[in-house]
């Protein structure tokens, strides 16, 4: 089984991918992991002229992004938590396809001062809507899971996220 993780976080001070290693460092044996920075995959907002449902992608970006979520038999999201909400870069990743969501079971594991709680909440109607199987995972919050600089801590919930695979 193939699993993205994915960081939707970029900026530049962010504990997005020490969150995401540790969530791939939970896996069982036998997965084939892929650690996906959305830093990296650098999509334009919104720029495929047609609707994503459409599925007539006419963009580099677009074509690429498809491909690489089209490989994976499921997702882990590490959801950052800003301002009470997700991520742009988040929304616009999911916003950008559409039939590669279907059926996808994608775990969340939320993080944040608040465990990325109101940020996974937020994420449900959005998957529900792309038809993907949203998995409920771990809260991480800042000095209780995790330091604000990244460091995961002994208390972090391992167990909720070997759950998810």
């Amino acid at each position: 089984m193939k699993i993205g993780i994915v960081i939707s976080s970029t900026r530049p001070n962010r504990v997005g991918p020490a969150v995401a290693r540790w969530i791939a460092n939970q896996a069982p044996e036998g997965f084939e992991l892929d650690i996906v920075d959305l830093a990296e995959v650098d999509l334009p907002f919104l720029a495929e002229p047609k609707l994503p449902a459409q599925g007539d992608y006419t963009l580099d970006t677009t074509q690429a992004w498809s491909e690489r979520v089209s490989q994976y038999d499921a997702m882990i999201f590490a959801v950052a938590e800003y301002n009470g909400g997700y991520t742009a870069v988040l929304k616009n990743a999911i916003d950008t396809l559409y039939a590669e969501w279907a059926e996808m079971p994608i775990g969340l594991v939320g993080y944040g001062f608040g465990g990325g709680a109101r940020a996974t909440k937020a994420l449900e109607p959005v998957l529900a809507t792309v038809k993907a199987l949203k998995v409920d995972g771990p809260e991480l919050a800042f000095n209780t899971a995790l330091t604000p600089e990244g460091d995961i801590l002994p208390e972090a919930p391992a167990a909720e996220v070997r759950d998810l695979y």
